[in-house]
């Protein structure tokens, strides 16, 4: 099994050059520390531990400082252990986002976003009653259970928390992985608020075909300077020379 933590970002959409629109949630994934490696020897079953977004040592604890120098690196925010992780590695390797290919098939897991306290419409989509003819009943809790046990029933769906629990949306689609700019592009929706931390590993009902997406890049066109040469044109004009028209004035002289 494969996985890195990451941030998730927002959404967007893409285009194939097929002509098909893709809706993706751009996922920030900076390089993933190894703080921890698990054997069967030492601990029962093999496992890695990964680690991503430095803290502040004056915000860390001594015993997360000391666990971060056995890596060589800087106490970290977020932690999550991943068993049976495919390849080997040390304390203080990095794993990037190229550790997933375009069209490989993952599971992204989350923490919903928080909707408080909530009706049972709102929970877990059930109807209301009739606004009208002197119904009393609008969005009420229904019936509670049948007459024996005289008990309510457990599992019954009332109301209560909504949201902030730890979602799994599975069978979703690599479009996208930029190395550079430190990013992955997966199919569909992913739980959780913006910038919150999720969780993309290898699917464990992989039921998807793996698909060629070719995306449409948008590369900027770098303009091309015109050299204008200013043509020097040479004119050689003769000087023109004022004829005093002798004759004229003769004549007008005479006839004075």
């Amino acid at each position: 099994m494969k996985g890195i933590l990451g941030r998730k970002v927002g959404m967007t959409e893409v285009f194939t050059k097929d002509g098909k629109v893709i809706p993706v949630t751009v996922i920030e994934v900076e390089p993933n520390t190894v703080t921890q490696v698990k054997t069967v020897e030492t601990d029962g079953y093999n496992a890695i531990q990964l680690g991503v977004c430095d803290k502040k040592e004056k915000n860390a604890t001594k015993a997360s400082i000391g666990h971060a120098k056995k890596a060589n690196t800087n106490p970290k925010r977020f932690l999550k252990e991943i068993r049976n992780f495919e390849g080997t590695y040390s304390l203080g390797d990095t794993i990037k986002a190229d550790i997933f290919e375009v069209g490989e098939v993952v599971d992204v897991t989350g923490t919903s976003k928080g909707k408080g306290t909530q009706g049972v419409i709102k929970r877990y989509g059930q109807h209301s009653g009739p606004d009208t003819h002197g119904s009393r009943y609008h969005r009420r809790v229904g019936s509670l259970g049948t007459m024996r046990p005289m008990r309510v029933i457990p599992g019954k769906k009332l109301p209560g928390h909504m949201g902030d629990a730890t979602v799994t949306i599975q069978n979703l689609e690599i479009v996208d992985v930029n190395l550079t700019d430190n990013y992955i592009l997966v199919s569909g929706n992913v739980p959780g608020a913006k910038q919150s931390l999720v969780l993309i590993k290898s699917a464990v009902k992989n039921s998807r075909k793996k698909e060629n997406i070719e995306l449409v890049s948008y590369e900027e066109e770098t303009p091309v300077e015109e050299t204008v040469v200013d043509e020097v044109v040479e004119t050689t004009e003769a000087p023109v020379e004022e004829t005093v028209e002798t004759e004229t004035k003769a004549e007008e002289g005479t006839q004075e």
